[in-house]
């Protein structure tokens, strides 16, 4: 696949920065439709995403150069260059969600309210994103038959021949689970009462998390500590924290 879409001059704009790009597009427009919804001010909404959206992008970039600053300690101004990808979503998250704690105090904001409100936006982003992942020839598994790639559409077996060889596309695996954990989050975010804040954004990282779990470990280009893939790590982590979460949502319900 040809990662770049099309050149204003010697400047290449690339389908990666478009896919994140019209991910953010779409998940503002859902969550504009949720807040009608649920009754909650689109406008702090959107304050929340203008602190967010900066700090996921850096905690993505800061995240992932961490993990691979052997490839860019001799030239360390590529660090600042992520046209061409590199942006870890597990950075980005704790980047965002650290922003938002912050502000939130700041705000004084009954900051889970507004989570469960973002979640579903969140994961569909993440489910659009994970193509620009594919235009770029990243995020894949590993080495997979013909006969097991000639079950997904020509242009799926197409971008995933890369030098001849066929991988598993995990990118798309993550991005179908993230499109079915998105449509449970929205029913569970139009069911939960006031009292259940937090129930949506605690699901979210169940979910996404448990997906993670085990698409990760098919995949060929994990940040790793040792032995050790980092991002099923985090995933359990967050599998923990999602559900001391709801926990103490239904032990506050009974109170």
């Amino acid at each position: 696949m040809n990662p770049v879409a099309f050149q204003i001059g010697s400047f290449e704009v690339r389908w990666y920065g478009i896919l994140i790009a019209f991910g953010v597009i779409v998940a503002i427009i859902l969550a504009g439709y949720n807040c009608k919804k649920k009754n909650v001010d689109f406008d702090t909404i959107l304050d929340i995403f203008f602190v967010a959206f900066p700090a996921a992008i850096v905690g993505a970039r800061m995240y992932y150069v961490a993990f691979e600053f052997q490839n860019y300690k001799d030239n360390l101004i590529d660090m600042f260059n992520i046209r061409k990808g590199g942006l870890a979503i597990h950075g980005g998250l704790i980047g965002a969600f650290l922003a938002v704690y912050i502000f939130s105090k700041i705000r004084k904001l009954e900051i889970l309210k507004y989570l469960d409100i973002a979640a579903p936006s969140i994961i569909l982003a993440q489910a659009i994103g994970r193509w620009g992942n594919f235009m770029n020839g990243e995020a894949h598994g590993g080495e997979v038959s013909y006969e097991f790639i000639s079950k997904f559409p020509s242009f799926i077996q197409k971008g995933m021949n890369i030098s001849g060889t066929y991988y598993h596309p995990t990118f798309l695996y993550e991005s179908s689970w993230n499109l079915m954990v998105c449509v449970v989050l929205l029913v569970i975010l139009y069911k939960k009462s006031n009292k259940d804040n937090g129930i949506v954004i605690a699901s979210y990282m169940i979910l996404y998390s448990l997906g993670r779990v085990f698409i990760e470990g098919l995949r060929t280009d994990s940040l790793m500590i040792g032995n050790l893939r980092v991002a099923q790590l985090i995933s359990i982590a967050g599998i923990i924290v999602g559900g001391a979460l709801i926990m103490y949502i239904i032990r506050k319900r009974r109170i």
